[in-house]
């Protein structure tokens, strides 16, 4: 398959073969802009009173269903390019005319779960059959103990909110244990409270702290006022948001794979940002990728989760095993990764992954490379599997991806930048 069909077949075709490569990967590839930044963005911009011009934003399922969300409940988003959102909005949230439908986007679900709690009307935050398998019961009964008639039966969307425009109390005490999005929802919430608010975490564990602290800064964007006492209380001002221009940078989530596809094909891949620049946490990957063929035998992805499918695959080239810890959360993604990871690595061969509780071992075997050992990879609908199970493809001959155009999520051009380094495709 020539280059300049390689999107249009990924996008139509059920199944992707990557062809192994015989060169370094060489050449400039600019990441998307990053999805949690892009989705904080619009929500912060839907909530203040003006115009907002976002650039950098990333275009994908995930950000699209946020915005139509938005759209939904009067606010006007424009997208004028590639990379830009312009948001225009009064500050206040119109009852929508039927659920609000967020795919399988956590970030939206979860952030507009807890800001429609202070519009006025009645709401449905719905997903597909994938986000209602993924655990919102945590930021639902948090909202329940503010006085917000909210409910989910099954624990997950969909989520029926009856708003009334306040919370009853000024403090509320969340358990992010599984996913630091909770902690990140109240907090872009409560600037809209209209009386100071606390945030208190309900034990020390929390999912990916370090996306809290892109909520923060984002927040501080739009002209909020937050004070942290301690690591585990915040307290936000009433400020409401303030409309204004927010650049995004690019994902560290996407630049994981072109990291790791430099390192395994020893070529140079220019992202155009330098790891060290990168605010997000997932850039913390780059140090354990830059390890490659000798990444550590133990490796904590507790910081780094959306991380952690790229270095497991890039772990089965690796010098000696590698063992994966701190993922628990990863079972409660867009599909259980730990088992999406175990499943498509034993398929290439047996044995090459092991699951102990919620660790993942990767055996690793760089003899695999040059192998030619069909496998068909299940990707479970999930963006982060079939573009970390490419990576596998470049070294082992006969990788098919089961439907590669899953990427969508967050990172539709994904195929189309793998050829541009000159990766090829097969036709099923």
């Amino acid at each position: 398959m020539t280059q300049d069909t390689s999107t249009k077949a990924a996008l139509h075709q059920t199944k992707l073969t990557i062809v192994p490569i015989d060169h370094a990967l060489n050449g400039h590839v600019s990441p998307p802009g990053s999805k949690s930044i892009t989705n904080r963005a619009l929500l912060l911009a839907g909530l203040a009173k003006g115009t907002s011009k976002l650039t950098g934003a990333l275009k994908s399922d995930d950000t699209r269903y946020m915005a139509e969300a938005l759209r939904a409940m009067g606010v006007t988003v424009d997208e004028p390019d590639a990379t830009t959102f312009v948001v225009t909005s009064t500050g206040e949230w119109q009852e929508p005319n039927a659920p609000l439908f967020l795919g399988n986007a956590g970030t939206a679900t979860r952030f507009l779960t807890a800001a429609v709690a202070l519009a006025k009307g009645r709401f449905t935050v719905d997903g597909d059959e994938h986000m209602r398998k993924r655990p919102i019961l945590p930021l639902v009964e948090a909202l329940q103990s503010l006085g917000v008639a909210i409910a989910a039966p099954s624990g997950c969307p969909p989520v029926a909110i009856d708003a009334n425009g306040a919370f009853k109390k000024n403090r509320v005490v969340i358990d992010a244990g599984l996913s630091s999005q909770y902690v990140s929802a109240l907090l872009m919430a409560a600037a809209c409270a209209g009386e100071a608010f606390e945030i208190e975490l309900a034990g020390s564990d929390i999912g990916a702290r370090g996306y809290i602290d892109l909520t923060l800064s984002a927040m501080r964007a739009f002209g909020a006022k937050i004070d942290q006492p301690s690591s585990s209380v915040w307290r936000v001002a009433p400020t409401s948001y303030t409309a204004t221009d927010f650049h995004i940078e690019p994902d560290a989530s996407a630049a994981t794979y072109l990291w790791a596809a430099e390192v395994l094909s020893a070529g140079k891949i220019d992202i155009g940002t330098p790891a060290a620049d990168f605010t997000q946490p997932d850039a913390k990957a780059y140090d354990v990728i830059s390890a490659f063929p000798n990444m550590p035998a133990v490796i904590d992805g507790s910081q780094m989760q959306d991380a952690i499918p790229t270095i497991a695959v890039l772990a089965a080239f690796n010098q000696t095993p590698v063992r994966f810890t701190g993922i628990a959360n990863l079972r409660v993604k867009e599909c259980d990764r730990i088992r999406a990871l175990s499943t498509g690595l034993n398929n290439i061969r047996a044995g090459l992954a092991t699951e102990e509780g919620d660790d993942l071992i990767v055996a690793a075997d760089p003899t695999l490379i040059g192998q030619t050992l069909p496998a068909e990879i299940d990707t479970f609908a999930d963006h982060r599997i079939a573009m970390s199970f490419a990576l596998a493809g470049l070294k082992i001959g006969g990788i098919t991806i089961l439907d590669p155009a899953c990427v969508a999520k967050t990172y539709p051009g994904y195929w189309d930048a793998l050829a541009s380094l000159g990766v090829e495709y097969q036709q099923p």
